[in-house]
């Protein structure tokens, strides 16, 4: 089994295929971690310390043992009013006004298969046995506001995953406000830790930033309304010896797609914390009589052996278990987008024509973008009112799509659900259906509103208006974008005592409506977008299994930006384009050859006018389309290796590779990124090979051992030239 709860000893045993997690029921009805990391075998108990360390109180039941305080131990979930000053999962307050709650450990629950929770999206298993996955319910309880708190452990032993997740029910008679109630503590040992954090911008997201824990926290939020651009909600803590191949690391992935918090400190004892979840900040929940509060899921990922290994984990992990429906498994088609070929000024002739153009060269799909509903000819009106606009089209959805099926493709639309332009029939209609606080100037952003979907009406509304587009044409594809921070937070149906609920709520309207598309259209394929990447998630992840990475399709800037994606999420989730160049983000000019190689890392497409093509580039399209339909399997079902670091002050070129999981074929993909004068030989070592088989380098007909690509390395040769690129294809034989 892979859990184990010994009510004699307390101990409580959570073993995968590589890890051991250990927590402590003690004799004080309190609930200590004791260890998580690579296997061992007894009980980790003998690492407790008890000292007494001044200033460090002791809670009334210690009695007269001062070396007992919670502020000098581990703890599995900590909270505030314990005497605890580290950061704390837990905050609650009842009828008095009083913070301060007193978990003491209850029970502990084993059954098979993986919990479910209620309104938001989690992790599943959907294999009839089962996998071996587990369930461990550890109930704590506070007996004076009467509060019961289920912590919840999915444990996946084959894939070293550890799955979190809190339910907070009232028992009581009076009602509780629920200050704070993260997801997940992870508290270690005394030592010497880094954390790596993604951080980033609109147009550069996802730059991985390590850090040193240190005695302050350091912290990745968002309070936007959305994951964000500025932070992902995905973190790496590890020991500071880490490499790609080398060192302990731990992902923390929290599967939620609005704000977030993530902090690290290293306390006065040197012990290092690290919690995830839902932040203090503009979170206030209210709790009546038999009410339960789910808090979302957090996914715990290790690796004994650095950090490539940790992201193979997690890649594999995301792609089986928080990807579902018909497309988890299916190739995703290459699509042609009309954005940057057309922005607003089009007909339905011109979309038709454009994938006409696509079809020729095998793109497989096409989409429309913004422009085609209401009066939206720019971005200053029309959001909400998603009525075609047939006048602007010169027919219906229906015929637009009719005549891109008859090409043989299929065809997808964009939408931005959550938005309202004030120029629009919805927000004339209904102006209190937007956020905007009494009283105050509006925030805008991009001129636009945002809906509030914590309230039920208005999610059934923008369904309803999305039901009529896709019931009546054929669209197998939908782009959910969503375009602005949310800074207004305020719903105009709930007190003004609960307005702490509205962020929450708001993210569990998207989520209502993301699942109400998939129930009633289970084929069709949506690809998630907030401005590019600011809502790049793990929640998002369970109903778009493809979400754009980045408005900057510029391809050098993608190698950064990809490359920092790449930690935390597999390459079939991230949408990639070629563009145009200039480009239209940085205005560098890249080679086309160069441009297809950083998307095929991708789930592939274009983003560009094909009329403005050569004849010579329009044949590198096809010759690019035939590449990534061949590559196309070993790309999103193989296993990724990162072989150099693009962010490298003297980084001569960015290389990584894709390796079948039977290692039967690899992919190795180069691109220049400085070049000088009279330079010597380089080598590049790649990674993932069966070392005792042969691979025939498919360009040149040479054949190497898979000990002499990983050992001593690729020769790179006659590789010269700004942002050039390579594609290499082994094949063992």
């Amino acid at each position: 089994m892979a859990i184990n709860y010994d009510k004699n000893s307390g101990l409580i045993s959570i073993e995968t295929a590589h890890t051991s997690y250990q927590m402590l029921a003690d004799p004080k009805g309190y609930l200590l971690h004791l260890y998580f990391g690579k296997k061992i075998k007894g009980s980790a108990e003998y690492l407790l310390t008890f000292l007494d360390h001044g200033f460090s109180g002791n809670p009334d039941i210690a009695g007269m043992e001062r070396v007992y305080s919670l502020d000098a131990q581990p703890q599995e979930y900590p909270f505030y009013g314990s005497g605890d000053y580290r950061s704390v999962c837990f905050r609650a307050k009842g009828n008095t006004g009083a913070d301060g709650v007193d978990l003491r450990f209850v029970s502990a629950e084993i059954t098979d298969g993986k919990y479910e929770l209620e309104n938001l999206p989690s992790s599943y298993t959907d294999n009839a046995s089962g996998e071996g996955v587990q369930t461990l319910k550890v109930t704590l309880r506070d007996i004076n506001l009467g509060l019961k708190v289920d912590l919840l452990y999915g444990v996946f032993p084959e894939n070293d995953v550890i799955t979190r997740a809190v339910l907070v029910t009232n028992e009581g008679k009076d009602p509780v406000v629920l200050e704070k109630v993260q997801s997940l503590n992870l508290d270690c040992m005394p030592g010497d830790r880094d954390v790596m954090y993604f951080h980033g911008r609109h147009e550069f997201e996802r730059q991985p930033d390590r850090m040193h824990v240190g005695h302050a926290k350091i912290a990745a939020y968002s309070g936007r309304g959305g994951s964000s651009h500025q932070f992902n909600p995905f973190a790496i803590l590890m020991t500071p010896d880490t490499d790609e191949k080398h060192g302990e690391a731990v992902g923390v992935h929290f599967v939620y797609s609005g704000n977030f918090l993530i902090d690290a400190e290293k306390d006065q004892n040197e012990m290092v914390r690290l919690t995830a979840g839902l932040p203090e900040e503009g979170f206030e929940w209210t709790l009546s009589q038999g009410e339960t509060f789910t808090a979302p899921e957090v996914l715990l990922t290790y690796s004994e052996s650095g950090l490539g290994l940790l992201s193979r984990r997690i890649h594999r992990f995301l792609r089986k278990h928080i990807c579902r429906g018909a497309w988890r498994d299916k190739e995703r088609p290459i699509l042609i987008n009309n954005w940057e070929a057309t922005y607003f000024t089009f007909d339905g002739d011109k979309i038709v024509d454009i994938a006409s153009q696509a079809k020729e060269l095998g793109v497989e799909m096409m989409v429309l973008d913004d422009g085609w509903f209401g009066k939206r000819e720019n971005d200053l009106s029309g959001l909400g009112d998603w009525v075609v606009n047939e006048k602007k089209l010169k027919g219906t959805m229906k015929d637009v799509a009719d005549r891109v099926n008859a090409l043989d493709m299929k065809f997808g639309l964009w939408f931005e659900p959550e938005a309202v332009s004030e120029d629009s029939d919805l927000y004339r209609a209904h102006p209190d259906w937007a956020f905007k606080i009494p009283n105050k100037p509006m925030i805008r952003g991009r001129h636009e509103l945002i809906l509030d979907f914590s309230r039920k009406e208005v999610v059934d509304h923008i369904f309803e208006m999305m039901r009529e587009v896709l019931d009546n044409a054929n669209i197998i594809y939908v782009k959910w974008d969503f375009n602005r921070s949310i800074a207004d937070f305020y719903s105009a149906s709930l007190p003004a005592d609960r307005q702490g609920e509205v962020a929450h709520r708001y993210v569990l309207g998207v989520y209502d409506l993301l699942q109400r598309l998939h129930d009633r259209y289970p084929e069709l394929l949506i690809e998630g977008c907030s401005g590019g990447g600011g809502r790049f998630d793990a929640g998002m992840l369970c109903y778009t299994p493809q979400i754009w990475c980045s408005d900057n399709t510029d391809a050098i800037e993608r190698i950064h930006i990809q490359y920092g994606t790449s930690f935390g999420y597999p390459s079939v989730t991230v949408g990639a384009h070629v563009s145009a160049v200039p480009n239209h983000q940085t205005g560098r000019v890249t080679p086309f050859n160069t441009r297809g190689t950083v998307a095929m890392s991708g789930s592939f497409g274009y983003e560009l006018n094909l009329g403005l093509l050569s004849d010579e580039e329009k044949q590198e399209v096809t010759e690019q389309i035939a590449l990534f339909k061949k590559y196309r399997n070993v790309i999103h079902t193989g296993d990724m290796y990162r072989l150099t670091d693009p962010q490298e002050a003297d980084a001569l070129l960015a290389a990584w590779m894709f390796v079948a999981e039977d290692k039967s074929e690899a992919l190795l993909n180069m691109v220049t990124l400085s070049v000088h004068g009279n330079l010597g030989s380089h080598y590049v070592n790649l990674d993932g090979l069966d070392e005792d088989a042969s691979y025939r380098d498919e360009t040149s007909g040479t054949v190497y051992t898979g000990s002499q690509l990983m050992n001593a390395g690729y020769p790179v040769r006659d590789f010269t030239g700004e942002y050039q690129a390579r594609q290499v294809h082994f094949v063992r034989v």
